[in-house]
């Protein structure tokens, strides 16, 4: 039977599957974990198994569950099942949210309760953002800015999906102030601040978790739905989705996991990849099958790749392999200043006739804006993944532009008010209230001094003041920037409010350098503010690019899943990737994501760094050195491919060594604190760890030895 099917399927598909594949098809019954790695046919294997069970095990479709991550999953897979199984009528492919609604809607309806979605395309005009808005106004007294209600929705999403009581919210990091006070007071104006039930995303999944513990008619109804389910991309899932699962599969136990822990990169917003690791905890008599077999990219990618990878310690043991060919070794670039970066990409990708072969990846969306504004010189035309337009309306750009205003009339308090707080003449909130009173038509400054109660220090700064903004006018808008951020003490202002309000200093100083970079040859401040707006709808337009002949942009986080023959990874310096709070939390986390990076190029991979940016010098990171130590080891080591626990050859060394699979190889990997094992010297703790040397107390003795020669001799591994 299962023969016939795969042959029928070449037949009309042309797909061929492997035996791991074919395995994953025909293990219908109880539960399955399906590890996938990057580019191993994972959405082809899954559509293959839903129609082996309606066409061979004659299963109904309307008995078959496919959850997604998101909408876009689950559109895609649809579509891809259709171009499968043109005659066969679709089964119920939908994201877990979508499903956890239908079971609260049909509990509010039976328990006649009106409510209300505040998230989402709300037609109502409550929605989820403008109430936490006016929430933090009321308790911190001041405005919202966007960053800070960004933070507050993750943390809040973050302590729903993660199920944490209540008495425990304090214990999760975050930096707006008050934070769990705002969310105490939410969830009260949920339940009753409003004639309905007020509910936002994140609530449709812990109530359809609560309704499937507490209304057991209900949960047997949804548990009599369906025989057999079916869940991808599980390493994005988080606890409380992993629990309307296996709430929802208990009686049948018929169960499909389909996932990958290399790739699971969202913990931050509550996924749960131990989940995946604990799997034969909650199911005993699981089947664990690998997908190993990378159809997407070179010898040389995959090869690389995976032994990076094997540096993480909690992950299943897997061994991604290829049978591609060669095609050329990983480049690594290297420039001398930032703004090199964007120039050289412009200059590489002008002369490519198939621009959507190629993608440029970064860490953090402000990396996109410099890249926008060079392509766009460039006449390079561009798709954002996720286009993210908080740069533009970020509070910093709008005050450089108020601060530009000033140079063309100092006599608009309005103006003034905007960046009075941000200006070296101290003006308190009194004296603005002062000053807006007085209605003459004249320069802010002078009505300031003749009229308003100052301190003896503030009349010298507000002449200077004055002075300045008159000699401004008609400055190039880059030399207008230096004179805000120096003289009228911008920057300083700025320092102060992050001691204050625990603003990201990098961050906000990193929005004044890209503005200097897209004030670079323009002559005047009207031409900056005209070029602003164009950026912006270049932005919002590029949205729709997405089936046009044009480059990718996009973050490591949304280009996973996809695939294209180029990929540049820029930004690649410490800070960036891993980042600080990497350093301080799961740096596991930082190297699965540079590795998504990785395996979504196909043949041509380019990891690009730099020494300085805005007169600071960087450190390359420390993921690249990895890389790089991986491709151009001193003496050259092979992995086998196809053995799960990525045994090496021996080393072609005239001693002849053998190497050790378990050694650390990567430099990432050895930090302060660590149990190693070394080959001569025995076990002993590292006491610390720089460019060059790596200190390890033995039992008797503490030993210096040459961190490039332990990583590519093998000497040492994690104990």
């Amino acid at each position: 039977m299962s023969h016939e099917f795969f042959g029928r399927m070449q037949a009309e598909t042309g797909v061929i599957l492997n035996e791991v594949q074919k395995k994953a098809v025909l293990q219908t019954e109880g539960p399955l974990l399906l590890l996938a790695s990057p580019g191993s046919g994972k959405t082809t294997t899954i559509i293959m198994r839903i129609g082996y069970l309606i066409q061979e095990k004659k299963v109904p479709p309307t008995r078959i569950k496919a959850v997604t991550f998101s909408r876009a999953s689950a559109s895609d897979m649809k579509e891809r099942f259709k171009q499968f199984f043109p005659g066969l009528p679709s089964v119920d492919f939908s994201t877990i949210h979508s499903l956890a609604y239908e079971t609260v809607r049909e509990q509010l309806y039976k328990e006649r309760v009106d409510y209300q979605i505040i998230e989402g395309n709300t037609e109502n005009g409550l929605h989820k953002k403008l109430v936490l808005r006016n929430l933090f106004e009321s308790v911190a007294g001041e405005t919202m800015t966007d960053d800070q209600l960004e933070e507050l929705m993750t943390y809040i999403s973050f302590i729903k999906n993660k199920m944490i009581a209540r008495e425990d919210w304090p214990s999760v990091k975050c930096t707006v102030p008050k934070a769990v006070k705002i969310l105490q007071r939410y969830e009260k104006f949920k339940q009753t601040g409003h004639q309905k039930l007020l509910l936002d995303f994140d609530d449709m999944l812990t109530m359809a978790n609560d309704i499937f513990e507490n209304e057991k008619e209900l949960l047997k109804k949804y548990q009599s739905r369906y025989d057999y389910i079916l869940t991808d991309e599980s390493q994005d899932t988080s606890l409380v989705q992993h629990k309307i699962i296996e709430k929802l599969g208990r009686e049948h136990r018929n169960l499909c996991v389909v996932a990958d822990d290399d790739q699971s990169i969202y913990s931050w917003r509550g996924a749960e990849p131990s989940y995946l690791l604990n799997f034969k905890k909650t199911y005993p008599n699981a089947d664990v099958l690998f997908m190993e077999q990378n159809y997407r990219s070179s010898k040389e990618i995959v090869e690389t790749a995976n032994i990076f990878i094997k540096q993480n310690k909690n992950r299943y043991a897997k061994n991604m392999f290829t049978k591609n060919s060669s095609s050329k070794p990983i480049i690594f670039k290297k420039f001398s200043d930032y703004k090199r970066q964007a120039k050289y990409l412009v200059k590489e990708i002008r002369e490519v006739g198939n621009l959507s072969d190629i993608a440029v990846l970064y860490r953090n969306n402000s990396s996109s804006i410099s890249l926008i504004n060079e392509f766009d010189r460039a006449g390079i035309p561009f798709f954002m993944k996720d286009a993210d337009n908080r740069f533009f309306s970020h509070w910093v750009v709008s005050d450089i532009l108020n601060f530009m205003r000033m140079t063309f009339t100092d006599k608009r308090p309005d103006i003034l008010e905007k960046i009075h707080t941000k200006l070296n003449g101290y003006i308190t909130k009194k004296q603005m209230m002062a000053l807006k009173r007085i209605q003459n038509n004249e320069s802010v400054f002078d009505n300031l001094i003749n009229f308003v109660q100052l301190k003896d220090y503030q009349v010298g700064k507000l002449i200077e003041n004055k002075e300045t903004f008159q000699q401004m006018k008609g400055m190039p808008p880059l030399h207008a920037i230096h004179v805000i951020r120096g003289r009228l003490g911008y920057e300083k202002a700025l320092e102060k409010m992050c001691e204050r309000l625990g603003f990201r200093k990098e961050y906000l100083l990193g929005i004044l350098n890209t503005l200097e970079e897209i004030a670079q040859d323009l002559k005047t401040m009207e031409e900056f503010a005209a070029r602003l707006k164009h950026l912006e709808a270049k932005l919002k337009t590029s949205q729709f690019k997405k089936d046009e002949n044009a480059v990718t942009f996009s973050t490591f986080h949304s280009a996973k899943g996809l695939e294209f023959e180029k990929v540049y990874m820029i930004d690649l310096i410490d800070g960036v990737i891993p980042s600080a709070e990497d350093k301080k939390g799961d740096m596991e986390e930082a190297v699965r994501l540079f590795y998504v990076g990785m395996t979504r190029a196909k043949k041509h991979l380019e990891l690009i760094s730099y020494q300085k940016k805005d007169g600071s010098k960087e450190v390359e990171s420390q993921f690249v050195s990895d890389v790089r130590n991986i491709v151009h080891p001193s003496k050259k080591i092979e992995s086998k491919g196809t053995e799960r626990y990525g045994a090496l050859k021996k080393e072609n060394t005239k001693a002849g060594i053998a190497i050790n699979p378990n050694a650390i190889r990567v430099r990432s990997a050895l930090r302060s604190g660590m149990t190693v094992k070394h080959r001569v010297f025995g076990t002993g703790t590292i006491t610390s760890v720089d460019q060059e040397t790596i200190n390890v107390q033995f039992t008797k003795q503490v030993k210096a030895l040459s961190v490039e020669m332990c990583l590519e001799r093998g000497l040492l591994e994690l104990v």
